[in-house]
């Protein structure tokens, strides 16, 4: 599919800030079968099993926790229909190791859903063993990416996988390397509006992005750090827990950024220098934690 969108008028010009406020953390979901997930993780993907319990196992790369898995074998399992995860997307420092990542894809057989050109990333789309979208992208330089009115110009193309496996190079990979990390979250929400205003109302994010039935929110002149849409969960009301599915995700925020959100927010109880979590208009939980150097 070749599809460029109009881009409507934004929040905010890109700020390109020398010093970040503001970065995805950790995204933490509820499973019923931790080992079979886990795995799913770490062979597939190329995550490091960092640490394991009987009831949660964290994975990541060089170190930092990217994915928590919590097990809760009587949760209810959460229709696709709902609100909740569309994908976790993983950030690899370099195209030839998304290059290299294709090339472990293709070598050991592993299903994919999807493959994309977005302009400003390139991108390969799988699916996890309880149904949670997976993305693992690497970003085109930012100098190449097009803005007009504070607004980024993406696109869904087909990837030139010949081309991108072509830079891969003799290295094999040998999963997630340093730097890696979650670059965004793109989450299922029931409408629109409500979204935005959560998202870019209380958060603070600039809307960068829009396609129809979706909104792309960021920080500091990055493309996005979080997406919303409606695509399969139009009208969706908030979910009821324990489910399966999509827990929290954690954003690492300046303290003056947080300082901004506790305001708009008015949060019951939230004072004080620490972590504060909110609730999007879905139940979803954002943790918010005051980071002073991102």
């Amino acid at each position: 599919m070749s599809d460029t969108f109009s881009l409507a008028p934004s929040h905010a010009a890109p700020t390109g800030s020398a010093t970040p406020t503001l970065a995805t953390g950790r995204v933490a979901l509820t499973v019923h079968d931790i080992d079979r997930v886990a795995a799913f993780y770490e062979q597939a993907i190329g995550l490091r099993l960092l640490r394991r319990d009987g009831e949660t196992a964290e994975l990541g790369a060089a170190g930092d926790v990217l994915l928590e898995l919590r097990h809760d074998p009587a949760a209810r399992r959460r229709s696709p229909r709902e609100a909740g995860l569309f994908h976790t997307a993983f950030l690899l420092p370099d195209r030839t190791d998304l290059a290299r990542f294709v090339q472990h894809l293709a070598e050991t057989r592993t299903p994919v859903v999807g493959a994309s050109d977005h302009e400003v990333s390139e991108a390969i789309y799988l699916s996890d063993p309880e149904g949670n979208g997976v993305e693992v992208y690497a970003d085109r330089p930012a100098s190449a990416w097009e803005w007009s009115n504070g607004l980024v110009r993406m696109s869904t193309d087909a990837l030139d996988i010949p081309g991108l496996v072509a830079s891969a190079g003799d290295i094999l990979w040998g999963g997630f390397p340093a730097g890696s990390k979650v670059g965004h979250v793109h989450l299922q929400v029931g409408a629109i509006t409500p979204a935005e205003a959560f998202y870019a109302g209380t958060l603070g994010l600039a809307v960068t992005c829009r396609y129809p039935g979706a909104t792309f929110f960021a920080a500091d002149g990055y493309h996005h750090h979080i997406a919303t849409n409606i695509w399969n969960s139009r009208g969706a009301e908030p979910r009821s827990y324990p489910s399966t599915g999509l827990t929290e995700v954690e954003i690492r925020i300046s303290p003056e950024r947080l300082a901004a959100v506790r305001e708009r927010a008015a949060a019951s109880g939230a004072r004080g220098e620490g972590e504060l979590v909110l609730q999007d208009p879905w139940n979803t939980a954002i943790s918010l934690v005051p980071v002073p150097a991102i």
